[in-house]
């Protein structure tokens, strides 16, 4: 509102902030009434065990990005080497 200063709004905020009923949002209520129909169905907390990756995959990718870092650091280190003299 152009017109307040900063005080009023300030009391708008609280007067809004104290009161008795909150609408819930717009998201809040679509969701409400999608699931009062066709309830979703429960997730476990952790991932589908078998989803997970297998230990040779978690240390093929470890090995491939330490190569990686091993590769960019030689070259580097053959360019700096090269230099400009």
């Amino acid at each position: 509102m152009p017109g307040q200063d900063d005080a009023e709004r300030e009391f708008d905020l609280r007067w809004a902030d104290d009161a008795a009923h909150k609408e819930p949002s717009a998201r809040a209520r679509m969701l409400a009434a999608r699931w009062k129909e066709n309830p979703p169905e429960p997730v476990p907390f952790r991932g589908d065990p078998d989803r997970v990756a297998s230990p040779r995959s978690s240390w093929l990718s470890t090995a491939l990005v330490l190569g990686c870092v091993a590769l960019v650091i030689v070259v580097l280190g053959y360019a700096r080497f090269r230099g400009p003299y």
